[in-house]
C-alpha cells in the first residue's frame, strides 16, 4: 500500500474511489451527432486504463431541446443517448473507474439561432456577454417541463449505468436563479435566497425521486461570482451549507467567478501565465465551513499541486483535467515513482480555446488525445531498427526524435543553434508564457534518456547528413519570418520576431502589422508596450488575433489596455516611407479605395513564416521517395511505401514549419503520426 495521499481510497456514500484524482466534467467536443460514440469513449477509457478514479464526461450534457449547446455537446434529452453512454460506462468500470456526467440547461448561455431557433430562456432578459442571447424571461410553464428535463436526464444517465450525475450551477441556468444580476422573477422563483435556490431544490428533488438514493448526486457550482451585483463569498457559503443539509446531494464540486464574458471564464479556468490554483483555498474555505465532500479544479496543473490538496485537507477529490488531457498516464506514472517522466500541461489552453470556436479540443503538445482511435499514447517498438537522421531541434524535430527513439531507432538530431527549443525558445522569453518550453523541455528529458544523439551549434549540410549513413530523414528547420509584404519599404520594417529576440531596440511610437493573428503579434505588441511604446496594433481581419482565440487573448488585452495600446481591424499595411526621423505608414482597406497614414519611428510586421527548406531540395534527389508523402496511408495511419527513386539511399521527409507556416500542435501531429510508422 502507499503512503501518498493521492493514491488512498475515498468513500463516497456507498462508492468507493480508488484514488483521489478525477477528471472533472468538460466537453472535449468529440461527439458525432450529439452522441458520444468512438472517440469520446477511447479519449475516456484512455485516462481510466491508466488509473484515474472517477471520469467526469461531458461538462454541460444539454438536458432539453432549448438548450442548444454552441458547441458539440452531448444531447442528454435523447434517449438514443443511453446506449451510447452505457458502452463507455462500462468500459470504463472494467478498469475500475468510476464514471459520473454532468447535466445542465444552458439557459442564456447559447444562442437562439441553434437548433432548432427556440427561444432562449432565463429568469431575465439580462443578455449574456458572451453569446449575445436575449433571453425569454421564463413562464412558470417553462420551470415546470425543464425541472422534469432534469430528471428525465438523469434516468437516462442511470439506465446507462452511470454511478451519478453532477448538476452545473456555474454560468447556465441553475445560477441564473440563483443570481440577483439575472433572476428578475417574482416569488416563488426569484426575491429571497430562498426563492432564488427554490429551482435548483425542486430539480434535486424529482432527480433524487426517480433516481434514488444509490445513485450519486453533486453540484458543481461557484461559491463566489466575483462580480458587483452578484452574490458573494458569503452567500455563496450560505448556499452550500443549504445544499448539504437538503439530504439531496452527496458532494459539492466548487468553483469561483463568472464565465459570461471572456475575462471572466479566463479567471474562473485560468491559462499559462496566471496562478496555479488560485481557487484551492476558497474550496477549502467550503469544505471545512460545511463538513462535506468537497471536489475542485482549476489549473492544477502538477502532481504536488494535486498532492498538497488532498494532503492539507483542502477537498476531498482532486481534478486534474487539462493536465489529463496533456498526459492520460498520470496516475499510472505517480504509482510507478516515474512522476519525471509526466508530460507536463503548460497552460496554453489551446484545447478549451479550440472548442469555444466550434473545433475539436486538442492538447498543444500531444497530438494523440482526442486521436486516440488513430494515435498512440505509448509508442510501440518497430520491427526493424534503422538509422533516423533529424535535422531541426524546435517542437517537431524533438517530438520526431522521441517518438523514433521509442520505436527503437537510432536517431540523431542536427541543430544549427547552441540549445534545442526553435521558435518556442523566443515565445517562452516573456515571463506570461515561459510555461511553454516545457514542452522542450519534457521532449529533451524523453530523448536523452532513451538515447539520441545530438549535434548542437551544426548547421547541417547534405555531407553531415549522409554521414550518419540514414535509412529516413526528417528535415524539421522551422521557418524564417517573412516581412516582405509591402509595396515599398519593406527594408523599413523590423519583424515581430525581431523584437522578441531583443536584436531591434524598441521604438517610442510603434505600429505594429499583424497579418498572421497568433501569438508573435501580440507577444511583440506586449514588449513594446511595456519598454514604454506607444503601441497600435493594425490587422487586416475583421476580428482580433483569430489565431490567438478568446481565453488566451484576455491577459494579453489587460496588458495591453493598461498601456493604452490601440487595436485597429480591417485596415491593411500597403507601404512605408522615410520622412525625415519618422516613418510613414500608409494603410489601405479591403473593402474600398480607402486610404490611412500614420507618422511612426518603427513598424513591425508578423506575417509567419516561410519554410527553411534549402537542405530538404538538396537531398530531395538523392531520396528514394523524392519526398513524396502517401497522404492516404499518413492519415489512416499506414506505413509509408512510395519509391520514385530506386537508387536513393534513404527515404526523406519534412515536417512542421518547414513544410508551411503553422502552429505548435501541427507541427507536432505532423511528427507523431509520420514517425509512429517508420
Amino acid at each position: 500500500m502507499s503512503n501518498d495521499p493521492l493514491l488512498q481510497p475515498y468513500q463516497l456514500k456507498h462508492l468507493t474511489l480508488k484514488n483521489r484524482i478525477m477528471i472533472t466534467s468538460h466537453e472535449p467536443a468529440y461527439p458525432e451527432d450529439g452522441m458520444p460514440k468512438g472517440r469520446y469513449l477511447e479519449y475516456h477509457l484512455e485516462r481510466a486504463k491508466a488509473g484515474v478514479a472517477l471520469t467526469m464526461t461531458a461538462g454541460s450534457a444539454s438536458v432539453a431541446r432549448d438548450s442548444p449547446p454552441v458547441f458539440n455537446n452531448i444531447l442528454a434529452w435523447k434517449d438514443e443517448v443511453v446506449g451510447h453512454m452505457k458502452k463507455l460506462t462500462e468500459a470504463c468500470h472494467d478498469e475500475g473507474c468510476a464514471v459520473m456526467i454532468q447535466l445542465t440547461h444552458l439557459g442564456r448561455r447559447t444562442r437562439w439561432d441553434k437548433a432548432d431557433w427556440l427561444p432562449v430562456v432565463s429568469p431575465g432578459h439580462e443578455r449574456e456577454a458572451s453569446h449575445k442571447a436575449f433571453p425569454k424571461k421564463m413562464e412558470d410553464w417553462d420551470i415546470a417541463r425543464i425541472i422534469e428535463d432534469y430528471a428525465d436526464a438523469a434516468e437516462r444517465m442511470k439506465a446507462a449505468g452511470l454511478d451519478g450525475v453532477e448538476i452545473q450551477a456555474y454560468g447556465h441556468l441553475m445560477d441564473q436563479f440563483w443570481s440577483p444580476l439575472t433572476n428578475d422573477l417574482d416569488g416563488p422563483y426569484g426575491g429571497s435566497l430562498d426563492n432564488r435556490l427554490r429551482f435548483t431544490f425542486d430539480v434535486l428533488e424529482e432527480i433524487r425521486r426517480r433516481c434514488g438514493e444509490d445513485f450519486l448526486l453533486g453540484v458543481r457550482y461557484t461559491g463566489d461570482e466575483q462580480i458587483p451585483g452578484g452574490f458573494d463569498a458569503t452567500e455563496g457559503v450560505e448556499i452550500s451549507h443549504r445544499l448539504k443539509n437538503s439530504g439531496l446531494v452527496d458532494f459539492l464540486n466548487v468553483v469561483r467567478g463568472h464565465i459570461d464574458t471572456d475575462a471572466g471564464l479566463t479567471d474562473v479556468i485560468p491559462i499559462q501565465g496566471m496562478k496555479n490554483a488560485p481557487h484551492l483555498d476558497f474550496a477549502g474555505e467550503i469544505r471545512k465551513a460545511t463538513e462535506f465532500p468537497t471536489f475542485h479544479a482549476a489549473k492544477i496543473p502538477d502532481v504536488a499541486t494535486a498532492r498538497y490538496a488532498i494532503a492539507e485537507g483542502k477537498v476531498d477529490m482532486i481534478g486534474m483535467t487539462r493536465a489529463h488531457m496533456t498526459d492520460p498516464h498520470i496516475v499510472r506514472k505517480i504509482a510507478e515513482k516515474r512522476e519525471d517522466d509526466i508530460r507536463p500541461c503548460v497552460g496554453a489552453n489551446y484545447c478549451l480555446d479550440r472548442i469555444y470556436q466550434g473545433g475539436l479540443a486538442f492538447c498543444i503538445h500531444n497530438a494523440a488525445t482526442g486521436r486516440e482511435e488513430t494515435m498512440p499514447h505509448s509508442i510501440p517498438e518497430a520491427t526493424e531498427k534503422k538509422r533516423v537522421t533529424i535535422v531541426g531541434a524546435g517542437p517537431a524535430g524533438l517530438e520526431a526524435a522521441r517518438v523514433a527513439a521509442e520505436r527503437g531507432h537510432h536517431v540523431t538530431v542536427f541543430e544549427a543553434a547552441d540549445k534545442p527549443g526553435g521558435q518556442i525558445l523566443l515565445t517562452s522569453l516573456q515571463e506570461r508564457r515561459r510555461e511553454m518550453i516545457s514542452i522542450i523541455d519534457w521532449r529533451m528529458t524523453q530523448c536523452e534518456k532513451l538515447g539520441v544523439v545530438f549535434e548542437f551549434n551544426t548547421f547541417a549540410d547534405v555531407d553531415d547528413v549522409l554521414a550518419t549513413n540514414p535509412d529516413e530523414v526528417i528535415i524539421a528547420t522551422g521557418g524564417l519570418p517573412h516581412i516582405e509584404v509591402l509595396s515599398e519599404g519593406n527594408d523599413l520594417v523590423a519583424s515581430a520576431w525581431d523584437i522578441l529576440a531583443g536584436d531591434v531596440k524598441p521604438g517610442q511610437n510603434v505600429l505594429v502589422y499583424d497579418d498572421a493573428g497568433d501569438h508573435a503579434g501580440l507577444q511583440a505588441a506586449d514588449l513594446l508596450s511595456e519598454a514604454g511604446a506607444t503601441v497600435e496594433i493594425v490587422t487586416p481581419d475583421r476580428s482580433f488575433a483569430p489565431e490567438v482565440m478568446a481565453m488566451n487573448l484576455v491577459p494579453y488585452m489587460r496588458r495591453l489596455q493598461a498601456r493604452n495600446a490601440t487595436f485597429t481591424v480591417t485596415w491593411r499595411l500597403k507601404s512605408v516611407a522615410r520622412s525625415g526621423n519618422a516613418l510613414i505608414a500608409t494603410l489601405g482597406s479591403d473593402y474600398g479605395d480607402f486610404v490611412q497614414t500614420r507618422e511612426v519611428d518603427q513598424v513591425v510586421v508578423n506575417h509567419g513564416t516561410r519554410p527553411l527548406d534549402d537542405l530538404y531540395f538538396d537531398l530531395k534527389p538523392r531520396s528514394s521517395n523524392l519526398g513524396e508523402v502517401d497522404y492516404e496511408a499518413l492519415v489512416v495511419g499506414s506505413a509509408q511505401t512510395v519509391v520514385k527513386n530506386p537508387e536513393g539511399r534513404f527515404r526523406l521527409f519534412r515536417i512542421g514549419d518547414a513544410v508551411a507556416s503553422r502552429n505548435t500542435h501541427a507541427a507536432i501531429y505532423d511528427a507523431l503520426r509520420l514517425v509512429k510508422d517508420l
